[in-house]
């Protein structure tokens, strides 16, 4: 037993402070530098569209004028419940087919899984407007299968929403093809053994394992729907969405203004389906248990032939928008001449200089693809395996999150704000290559992120450990242990990063120069 003069020594011995060495505050200041770049790339261009919108154009405060002028005229206004009701549509047919499609792959015996999986995500491989385009193909006013609409025109809603669904249903895919995946097939081997039906399974096991996954998809979808500029540029005829109405406002009419009035709107939808996705997504780990174990569908010969039967449609039909695309790139002249040519790929790429512009989409891709996965990964590194300042951590995760729920449509509208003033030190580089590359990491920061932080969980701790008791820097440990450990999940970030870079129009269509168009931008 302690003595109480024991005691008394204790209490009144100095405390001892852990020792600090150079590179702790090295990785620090790396940290600080690290959240200092989030705020003057995302934070301070979101700030400047808030200010502007309550200015007015000699940049004189107005309070909520502009939003009143908005508000009061009614094309304007339309385009509000015009860009909801269409996204609610593109939600309501995109997350069933896909779910549908991802309980095929999951739940039953057919063949085929890897084919039909790789068809149905090939649309993320090609800009959203490319859809829009092939719809006008298939059903415009000169289109193939134009007597299959009975007279009404594919130029304004229906094309937005068949575009939409067609872009849109990978994503969807994806989510939830992973909350299917997974299920905890000790459940299902239960209510075997009770010779539980098979719909009751379904309603009991599998759509409460996979609500989360069907409300990220859903969220995704709507947000996707909501602040995409292409389809709606390409087929929306005269059918008004906030999308468009930012770059009529701005491009059309040099009315920053009234854009920053619409950018504030439009980022309100996307802004709450990422609050009730980040709500929903923080009960889920309570759906999970160690002693899981993966499901295994069993034959079911009729049930295995109805999800084959629907997955081959379904893929027929990513396959004939694609198709359709690809093939009238070689008709002479559609629809009068169909023979085959080279005509516009010598013409568009070399005659119009769009090879140029597509040059260009590759270096800003690849050192999208780069220098983003070197920063990602870099921050995710300083957040997870170093040690100190907590309260910049914290900000720094707030502000990792922050570009899920800005519209690329926002996010370069605030970058014309921000850096497009003569007075800010930054001016210099827009329409650069540089500010094309910012744009693009920045807008496609948190998903790389929050992958990088989920490897960077999956290792053990020791590591930084024992080099702290060698006095390794961290420097050092985090290239010759955790890089080459992580290394697949850093070449996924790359690879994220490189495919949207190539394909990404909203974010950059406000942002390019003469020399620095891309290939994305130049199609429309």
């Amino acid at each position: 037993m302690a003595t109480p003069a024991a005691a008394l020594s204790r209490a009144l011995a100095p405390v001892v402070k852990p020792h600090v060495h150079w590179h702790d505050r090295l990785a620090q200041g790396l940290l600080l530098v690290c959240c200092l770049s989030l705020i003057v790339f995302l934070l301070a261009p979101l700030a400047a569209i808030l200010m502007k919108s309550v200015q007015d154009k000699s940049g004189a405060f107005v309070g909520f004028m502009q939003f009143r002028e908005y508000f009061a005229t009614p094309a304007l206004r339309s385009s509000i419940w015009n860009t909801l009701w269409v996204a609610l549509a593109v939600t309501a047919i995109t997350v069933p087919l896909a779910f549908i499609y991802a309980y095929a792959l999951t739940r039953s015996c057919m063949p085929g899984k890897m084919v039909f999986r790789v068809i149905a995500l090939t649309p993320i491989l090609a800009p959203s407007l490319m859809s829009a385009i092939s719809f006008i193909q298939w059903f415009g006013n000169q289109g193939a299968l134009k007597w299959l609409l009975g007279g009404v025109s594919v130029y304004g809603p229906l094309g937005i929403i068949l575009s939409s669904v067609y872009a849109t249903f990978p994503h969807a895919l994806m989510i939830i093809l992973t909350a299917l995946l997974l299920a905890d097939g000790r459940l299902f081997e239960a209510a075997e053994s009770l010779r539980t039906p098979r719909w009751r399974k379904f309603l009991t096991i599998t759509l409460p394992g996979a609500q989360f996954g069907l409300v990220s998809a859903t969220m995704v979808v709507f947000s996707y729907t909501v602040s995409d500029f292409g389809i709606p540029k390409v087929i929306g005829g005269n059918f008004n969405v906030l999308a468009v109405d930012i770059f009529k406002l701005v491009i059309g009419q040099q009315s920053f203004n009234k854009g920053a009035v619409v950018g504030l709107i439009l980022l309100l939808p996307v802004l709450l389906a990422f609050v009730v996705d980040w709500l929903m997504q923080g009960r889920i780990q309570a759906q999970f248990s160690a002693r899981a174990v993966p499901y295994a569908p069993k034959r079911a010969p009729w049930f295995d032939r109805a999800m084959l039967a629907f997955c081959i449609v379904v893929a027929l039909l990513l396959l004939a928008v694609l198709g359709m695309a690809v093939y009238t790139s070689f008709i002479k002249f559609w629809p009068y001449d169909k023979s085959m040519s080279l005509r516009h790929y010598s013409f568009g790429l070399i005659d119009a200089g769009v090879i140029v512009s597509f040059f260009n989409s590759l270096k800003m891709a690849l050192f999208s693809a780069v220098f983003g996965t070197m920063f990602i990964f870099g921050v995710a590194y300083l957040l997870e395996k170093t040690r100190g300042m907590p309260w910049t951590k914290g900000a720094v995760r707030l502000l990792g999150a922050v570009p899920m729920a800005v519209p690329g449509m926002v996010l370069g509208l605030g970058y014309i704000f921000f850096f497009n003033d003569a007075a800010n030190p930054l001016n210099g580089i827009y329409g650069t290559m540089t500010i094309l590359v910012v744009s693009t990491v920045v807008h496609y920061y948190t998903s790389s992120h929050l992958t990088a932080v989920t490897a960077l969980k999956a290792l053990d701790n020791e590591f930084e450990a024992v080099s702290a008791s060698l006095k390794v820097p961290f420097y050092k440990t985090f290239f010759r242990v955790t890089v080459p450990v992580c290394l697949p999940p850093i070449l996924d970030i790359g690879r994220y990063l490189f495919v949207n870079a190539l394909v990404t129009i909203s974010a950059v269509v406000f942002l390019y120069g003469p020399g620095t168009q891309l290939a994305s931008v130049a199609i429309l």
